[in-house]
């Protein structure tokens, strides 16, 4: 399906509609394999969690808790109407609405994780309205049994209040638990260096929590994405995220199939007309709704359309909640057979409306214009701590990708038409307009901005906005690059707070890489580019940490001068004295790293390899620490790892150029 550029999602729906019992027949057991397929759902919204800290999640507060519950809300109440009025009595009215109100997270999280938009304006503004229906679930597996019996408002009411209760229970237990417990579990299974036990750690800790809340009353998903959150405050998250993705695609390919199991084909031929009108009212209803809730949250109008057409599918929960209802009597076997057709078909729809939106998106962009867009739909709109960045170029690029992966807001410029258009189709805040303008860019609010980003190609510009931005805005952080030593004075002596150079760096990196290829040990390799580093800020007249050297015209404090040690070379390459040696693993201290390895003592090369997550990483290996992602030691400097080509393509990272 990738070959055809189009999402395996939908080929996955095509195995199960031929394999299962509405097709061929080859799959018998559909109750089983369901019942399996659940658990690729559970995994993935485990991962989602592990890439959300508490801090991260809180910042998606209006996104689950505004926008979210306008959604439900709204659409719920909507089709509940509409079922009435077509001759539904109140009980599976209600169903109806607020089931199909729903969307699929294990669709819609799937495609944005194919398509990198998890951490754009569209992709949190998807995942918030995701999570709050999510919890939704709640109420409605409550609500549902209590339908089919005459207790009345006050029985409903409730019900719902025990299960608020429970809700919270479980909530406040996992925080607990995950605050004191899990770090200290993970540590010991990772002491044992055993792959199996690490992973068997994993395995209870999301089975564990996912049968906590769904004891509780909750969904079993909600439990599994908590648990990712509160291991995402550890340092283990990135090797739990890499022993659970296989799990997670095999498992999560088979539940997509079991959507297609749904799907009888005979029944949709027999009431053609009822299906497509049912499928067709359905999208068009939730992605109005959502479109026009999107717009009142602040979302610009192509943002907003495209999040309403990538939710306007009904969702996996429909599932469970029509069988319960068909099981106590609320829905009739016809009716629930009806509906699930129309849900199912309605997830095969979705790979084809997000590009439909996607496109669309990009036509609007196109034709409005961007010139007189207004800052205001972008999230920075009543942000105080925000990062503006001038430039939106590969290394702008580069910067705003980290910043989304952080969740950090951002609004950036570029004065090309088409880069703009093609980044705003994306949901993303990037606008028209010239960064060496002061009044282009207090109108974007720079005055409540944290910090500006410099990324211009062009030197000349790059200094004139520095300079200009120091002087207007003198109370903001300025970051930026400078291509070789003569521009690096330039914006020094202009007052930028922190200059990258790029010559330097590509060169400390190469040079690392030549002596990697010949043995060195990874330390000492660190540890000679810290050296070279360290000369070149002496003989510049600059002080700095790591690859980022601080304007001694800034508010930042200077690194104290040290002496540089002496550079010994032999036969087997490039080593340091002891004298020297020491002097460099000092330094490389003092900008943040930690070369000595775990925990701060040197490691014996006679030692046994060291580990990550129990999993050995081969001679020479530098453990990966808590900022690492994937494999890739991710500490400041440009310090080497093992086998860091390989490395980077684990973490799906593409090296980047010397000259970008």
């Amino acid at each position: 399906m990738r070959k055809l550029n189009t999402s395996p999602i939908l080929g996955f729906l095509v195995a199960g509609i031929v394999l299962g019992p509405n097709g061929l027949g080859l799959i018998r057991d559909v109750v089983a394999s369901k019942k399996l397929a659940e658990f690729g759902v559970v995994f993935f919204l485990f991962e989602m969690g592990l890439e959300l800290s508490s801090d991260k999640l809180i910042s998606l507060g209006k996104d689950v808790f505004g926008l979210g519950t306008a959604q439900f809300v709204i659409s719920g109440a909507l089709i509940t109407a509409l079922s009435i009025a077509s001759g539904l009595t109140v009980p599976p009215s209600v169903v109806i609405g607020f089931g199909v109100a729903l969307s699929s997270s294990a669709f819609v999280l799937q495609l944005l994780s194919e398509r990198g938009e998890m951490g754009t304006r569209f992709g949190r503004a998807t995942f918030g309205i995701l999570l709050l229906q999510d919890l939704a679930v709640v109420p409605l597996l409550v609500v549902t049994p209590l339908l089919a019996g005459s207790g009345g408002a006050a029985a409903v009411g409730k019900a719902v209040g025990v299960a608020g209760a429970k809700g919270a229970l479980a909530l406040a237990a996992i925080a607990i638990l995950g605050k004191t417990v899990l770090e200290p579990v993970f540590s010991i299974a990772a002491k044992t260096r055993s792959s199996e036990a690490f992973m068997a750690t994993i395995l209870f800790v999301v089975l564990g929590t996912s049968a906590l809340t769904e004891a509780l009353g909750l969904s079993d998903t909600l439990g599994a994405f908590l648990a990712g959150v509160m291991l995402a405050e550890t340092k283990y998250r990135h090797q739990v995220e890499a022993d659970i993705k296989p799990f997670r695609g095999l498992l999560l390919g088979l539940f997509f199939i079991t959507v297609g199991f749904a799907i009888d084909l005979n029944l949709a031929v027999a009431n053609l007309g009822v299906v497509s009108s049912l499928v067709v009212g359905l999208l068009a209803l939730k992605a109005g709704v959502i479109a026009a809730a999107g717009l009142g949250f602040g979302l610009s109008f192509g943002t907003a359309l495209r999040t309403g057409l990538m939710l306007a599918q009904g969702g996996e929960f429909a599932f469970v909640i029509f069988g319960l209802a068909n099981r106590v009597g609320v829905l009739p076997t016809p009716l629930c057979n009806l509906l699930l057709l129309v849900v199912a078909l309605s997830m095969a729809l979705t790979p084809v409306l997000a590009a439909m939106g996607s496109r669309i998106a990009t036509r609007l962009e196109s034709k409005r214009g961007l010139i007189g867009a207004r800052v205001e739909d972008a999230q920075t709109a009543d942000a105080r701590d925000f990062v503006m960045v001038a430039g939106y170029g590969r290394v702008g690029q580069s910067v705003c990708d980290m910043l989304d992966n952080q969740l950090v807001r951002y609004v950036a410029f570029d004065t090309s038409p088409s880069r703009v258009i093609e980044a705003r189709a994306k949901g993303l805040p990037v606008f028209y307009g010239d960064a060496c303008r002061p009044e282009v860019l207090k109108v974007a609010g720079v005055e409540r901005a944290r910090s500006i980003v410099v990324t211009l190609d062009d030197p000349d510009a790059s200094l004139r906005a520095v300079t200009s931005l120091v002087h207007d805005f003198p109370s903001v952080t300025v970051f930026c690059r400078a291509r070789d030593a003569r521009q690096q004075r330039l914006l020094q002596m202009a007052g930028a707070t922190a200059i990258v150079p790029e010559l330097l760096e590509a060169s400390l990196l190469l040079g690392g890489a030549v002596l990697a290829s010949y043995g060195t040990p990874v330390e000492e390799v660190n540890a000679l580019i810290e050296v070279t580093r360290l000369r070149q800020m002496e003989q510049a007249g600059i002080s700095g940490i790591g690859g980022m050297y601080m304007s001694n015209t800034s508010t930042s404090a200077p690194l104290a001068a040290a002496t540089v040690p002496v550079v010994v070379a032999n036969g087997d390459g490039v080593t340091l004295d002891a004298a020297a040696k020491a002097e460099a693993l000092s330094v490389a201290a003092a900008g943040g790293l930690d070369p000595e390895g775990d925990e701060g003592a040197a490691r014996d090369p006679k030692s046994p390899p060291p580990t990550s997550g129990g999993v050995p990483l081969g001679d020479g290996a530098m453990e990966v620490d808590d900022e690492g992602a994937g494999g890739v030691d991710a500490a400041p400097g440009g310090r080497f790892v093992r086998d860091a080509a390989a490395a980077s393509e684990d973490a799906g990272v593409t090296p980047p150029t010397a000259t970008e």
